[in-house]
This record gives C-alpha cells, structure tokens and sequence, in this order.
C-alpha cells in the first residue's frame, strides 16, 4: 500500500506522466489538544515511506533530546518544526505536508488544538475536502472537538473521519470506543453532519493506520489509509450540477499592461468554463464584452476551466479595475451590499457593533460595518442564543453593510465567491472570518443612496427663473 515505484530507476518521465492521472485529497487532522494529530501525520508519513533516510537519522536524533517517546520515534517532530513547537509539545502554526501512495496524492494540514489557535484551524479547513477529527480515547468528546466540527461544517467539509486515538492506552476497550461514537454522532445531528466514518487508532503504534490491527478483532472496518486512498473525492461546494457551480466565474486579480498595446485581465476561474468567442460580463458595473484570447505562460489556449489562472482579453476597450467579477451572461451570480453572514470571530477584542473594519472579498477591500448578532450558536449545544457581540471563537450569525455593490455567491454555492474575512483598521489584523448566506436587499447601493439623498433635498427658496436671471 505504500508508495513504492520502479520507474523512478527506469523512467522517470513514465512516472511522472503516472502521477498526473492520480486523484487530490487535501484533508486536515483537527481535534483538542495533545489528541496525537501531528503524531498521526508523522506515522502517515513514515508508513508512506516518505522520510527519506538522513530524514529518519535526524528524527531519531531529535526524538532523543526533545520527544516525548523516550528511546522511540517521535513522530509528531515530523510535522511540528518550529522551535516553539518542539519545546512545548504542541502545535501552533499550520503545517502542510505531502504524500502519496499508489493509488492517490495527499495534501495534509495537521492544525493546532489549543482554543487560541482556533484561527489557523479555520485556515486549514478552508481548502479541504474532508477532515480527521481526532479524539483522545481516554477524554472523549470535548468543547474544542466539538468547535472543529462545528468550523468544518460551517466551511462545507461534508466528510468527517472520526479517528478514536490511543485506544493502547484504553486496553483496546470496545466500550469506549461504541460510547464515543455514540456520543459523537448525537451532536453531530445537531450540527448537521451526516458523512461520519468511525475508525479505532492507535498512531503511536500504528493500529489500524496502514493495516487493520489484530488488537481489534471486533472493529470490522478499514485501515485509516485503506479509507483515504478509496473514499470519493468531491471538490468543496462543487457537488451538484446547478447554474451556480457550472457557470464562468472569475474575479480580477490583476490587470496585465505589459505595454501599449496590450491590456490583459489575469486571474483564477473559481468556476465553469470560458472559450475564445464567449460573451462575458463584468460586475458590478455590468459591462458587456466578448473574449478575444486566453493567454497562459505556456501559450494561447482555446479554452480554460475551474482552477486554471489564465489572463483574458476582450474585443472592447472596456473600464475593469482589480476586484471585479467576469463571468458568463446569464451567471448566476448576484450584486448587493447588505448580507446575512455567519462569522467566526477570531480576535481576543470582541465584536463590535457599528465599528467601521475593513472586509476582503477575494482580491476587493471595501469598508463595512456590522450589526449586532441575530444570534450566537452554543458549540456544546448548537443551540441559537441571543448575544450583542462575538468574543474569540464564538460562532454568530451577524448583518453585514459594506460601502459598495459586490458581486457573490451564497457560500453554499459558491465557495470563492461567498467567504470574505475581516480585518480591523487600526492593527491591520485579520479579526474575523465570514460566510456570505443571503443578500438582504435587492436594490444596488447607488439606488439606495440615490433615494436617500431625495429625502433629503430640501425645496430652494429661489425659483428656476430667479436662478438663470442671476447666472
């Protein structure tokens, strides 16, 4: 089951070209503290077959002087590289690792556990199609294993593997094991989480990590790589066939004016597909067009799809700046700037009310402020309880009003179109991430603004006549 091929030796462009047809799972290990996530990736890694030998030499160096495992491998030293990490025994940033095996490539994020750290989970959970949360068999279920799952969910990652670690420690009880699931898949319901894959592990000795153990002759299922290497792999959001996943979509990142001329549109097709010829629209402004070529660092091509970043040019001189959104005529994909969002509050100074912060949306940084919340959601209980602010890792539903029409997509739709973060303006630090669920009015901000100002207008006391006499 490991990765081990002979054409490296014999021919390495065979391999390659063997390697392009394998399929991507990006995954993350997410749990409480000290569960054994990063010691899972190093064991992944290790039975992979992906340390190389100076690698090993130096791990069991490093094991000796700072691991927690007396005179055997530490494997989480694998993953947990800064020297903060080593010294405390935790993990603190994000560490991304890859691997693969016969059957399919690997991107890993092992993410921190401690409640502070929150953030840089949410970070992790972004870009994956499904996670391993990771429970210590001798705690069971706790608030911060619950926050993980309530974070992936919220971020679309409808698959969730339940890796049940150090069941050494637990004798192998099949007891303990039936009691955590049972108590799992409870809140999980509660959550909305239906895809749950159950798995008895030890990493540390590597029960049921490659193959299945013989310490758990009751457990009846695969080995935790068995399941990584055959669960299907559906990108995030993009699982049905609606309008909204099909049609072209591709914010502007860059305009490409090399010389003069030449006027290019660079960017990453967050959806759909465009050709040489299509008619294309830009928003908010609403400008119509057609392509006139798509352009790579390898060439011109006919057509680009989903995740190409290509740069496109279009048959009229047309006004695009660095924000805007081009998409196909027709698109699904609304304008408005008052929104009913889901945030993730990620600073220790809460929340504020009617506070003016700044709000990215993919490349567009626009000014907002926000309502008070319509409600928090309770992480033990999933329970809608009334708040007037958001503190660190509290999860709301919050209206958000920003200076100017955007182009979007509900998350649930679109995941490039519909997340955004928040940044305070004063520190310049990111203080919150956000999901866009629903457009609160239908009416663009100039409208609005045009009405308000109607209002407004007071009747002159000088006639029209009067006014052309004196000028």
């Amino acid at each position: 089951m490991s990765h081990q091929s002979q054409l490296i030796e014999k021919d390495i462009f065979a391999y390659l070209k063997s390697q392009e047809h394998k399929s991507l799972l990006r995954f993350i290990t997410c749990g409480s503290v000290d569960d054994g996530k990063s010691t899972l990736i190093g064991r992944l890694l290790y039975e992979a077959k992906m340390i190389y030998k100076d690698q090993l030499e130096a791990l069991e160096k490093e094991s000796k002087k700072v691991g927690t495992r007396g005179e055997n491998i530490d494997f989480a030293l694998l993953v947990d590289g800064l020297a903060a990490e080593r010294e405390q025994g935790i993990t603190i940033d994000v560490a991304y690792r890859y691997f693969s095996t016969d059957k399919r490539k690997f991107i890993v994020a092992d993410t921190p556990g401690h409640e502070q750290y929150t953030r840089n989970m949410a970070t992790g959970a972004s870009t994956a199609d499904m996670a391993i949360l990771i429970v210590d068999a001798r705690k069971g279920i706790l608030t911060q294993t619950k926050r993980h799952s309530m974070i992936v969910q919220m971020l679309g990652v409808t698959k969730i593997v339940l890796a049940i670690n150090k069941m050494d420690l637990v004798q192998y009880d099949e007891t303990i094991y039936h009691s955590i699931c049972d108590e799992y898949s409870r809140y999980a319901k509660t959550v909305g989480i239906v895809d749950i894959t159950p798995i008895p592990i030890s990493a540390v000795n590597g029960d049921n990590i490659t193959t299945v153990s013989k310490n758990m002759t009751w457990y009846t299922g695969d080995s935790l790589m068995h399941f990584l290497e055959t669960v299907p792999v559906d990108p995030v959001n993009e699982s049905n066939n609606s309008d909204e996943s099909t049609a072209f979509s591709m914010p502007i990142q860059w305009v490409n004016r090399p010389h003069l001329d030449f006027r290019g549109f660079s960017g990453q097709l967050t959806s759909g597909v465009i050709s040489v010829g299509d008619p294309i629209t830009v928003l908010p402004a609403d400008i119509k067009s057609k392509v006139a070529s798509i352009i790579t660092f390898d060439g011109e091509l006919k057509s680009a799809s989903q995740g190409q970043s290509v740069t496109i040019t279009l048959e009229d001189e047309v006004d695009i700046s660095r924000g805007d959104i081009m998409v196909s005529h027709g698109s699904p994909v609304q304008i408005s700037h008052r929104f009913e969002t889901k945030l993730l509050w990620m600073s220790e100074d809460p929340l504020l009310p009617g506070k003016n912060y700044w709000v990215k949306f993919r490349s567009n940084l626009v000014t907002a402020t926000l309502k008070a919340p319509e409600y928090q959601i309770d992480i033990n209980t999933s329970k809608h309880i009334p708040a007037m602010r958001l503190a660190l890792n509290e999860i709301g539903v919050c209206h958000l009003e920003i200076g100017q029409d955007i182009a979007f997509l509900p998350y649930a739709k679109n995941s490039h179109l519909g997340s955004f973060i928040i940044i305070d303006r004063v520190t310049n630090n990111t203080v919150g991430m956000g999901l866009i669920q629903k457009s609160l009015d239908d009416r663009s901000w100039v409208d609005i603004h045009i009405e308000t100002r109607e209002k407004l207008r007071v009747r002159s006391l000088i006639s029209q006549e009067q006014r052309l006499k004196q000028l």
